[in-house]
């Protein structure tokens, strides 16, 4: 196990988490939300760190990521668990487990070998995908710093719910971001995501005022985030805030892969004519359609 690197020790023992915007408050012996982050005895480790559940060569496009390091190989890597709860997670299989699991029963990778795999592979870039990195923040940033030296890029793909304390250490070493902005409604990020909208908008301009390449995606669940009111919400943020060339993925819903949404339809291809029309009437330059095949 590792100590975490942002957390405050309180009264009593208690700890309280600094690595995303929940901010846990954690008693002694207990876990935080995202079920990786243990406080023992007043200390805070991470029960993730250096336990990969998943090690991939992916193409970048997948992350998806159009417009930086286009038709290159990315090494991907994730552990298990997640801050968000979010009913259409289509990898709930390692982000939601309910018991955890005994985590030690993931085989140890070291960080350098991590960095040897991306090399050896030629892959000119580490993702930190899957599942959520803000959660393996100790393992991702220890990676990216040895990434760095070995001139590779660092990506990250995630919710966007980090807190300021850990933009602040990923900053000076991440190149790109692929960030979910699930919809532009508190009361969904609060129902269907076990999160809030603001800190994700917050850290979205940050991230493009800091010069990280940035790319967003949107998955389009029908009767949940699927309105044109929606639509027009987010492609004006992005053209307002994030500026009109930064990308929108619009993404199509799956139900069958789905956490907890199996019951839904998937996104109609109309919806996309509609979003498609609207991002452009609003001036987005770089608008792609996924999962519509």
């Amino acid at each position: 196990m590792k100590e975490c690197y942002l957390y405050k020790k309180l009264a009593n023992g208690k700890l309280q988490c600094q690595t995303c915007c929940h901010y846990c408050l954690i008693e002694n012996g207990q876990i935080g939300k995202c079920g990786a982050r243990q406080n023992k005895n007043g200390t805070l480790f991470s029960l993730v760190y250096g336990l990969p559940c998943a090690i991939n060569i992916d193409p970048i496009e997948k992350k998806p990521l159009y417009h930086f390091l286009p038709k290159t190989k990315t090494l991907s890597i994730a552990t298990v668990g997640c801050n968000f709860t979010c009913w259409a997670c289509q990898n709930w299989q390692i982000s939601q487990v309910v018991p955890k699991p005994d985590f030690g029963d993931f085989a140890e990778v070291g960080l350098r070998r991590i960095v040897e795999m991306a090399t050896q592979n030629n892959c000119p870039s580490i993702s930190y995908t899957y599942t959520e990195p803000t959660i393996f923040l100790e393992y991702a940033l220890d990676i990216m710093k040895l990434a760095k030296q070995a001139g590779l890029k660092n990506i990250w793909v995630s919710n966007g719910f980090f807190s300021s304390e850990t933009l602040k250490l990923i900053l000076p070493h991440l190149d790109a971001a692929n960030i979910d902005l699930k919809s532009f409604d508190e009361d969904f990020y609060s129902q269907y995501c076990g999160g809030r909208l603001q800190p994700v908008l917050n850290n979205l301009k940050i991230l493009k005022k800091a010069g990280v390449h940035l790319e967003i995606t949107t998955l389009v669940i029908p009767t949940l985030n699927d309105s044109p009111a929606l639509f027009e919400k987010i492609a004006a943020f992005i053209a307002k805030e994030l500026g009109m060339e930064t990308p929108w993925h619009i993404s199509r819903f799956s139900p069958e892969i789905s956490w907890k949404l199996q019951h839904l339809p998937p996104t109609p291809l109309s919806t996309f004519t509609v979003a498609l029309k609207i991002a452009k009437s609003q001036g987005l330059q770089n608008i792609h359609l996924g999962n519509i095949k």
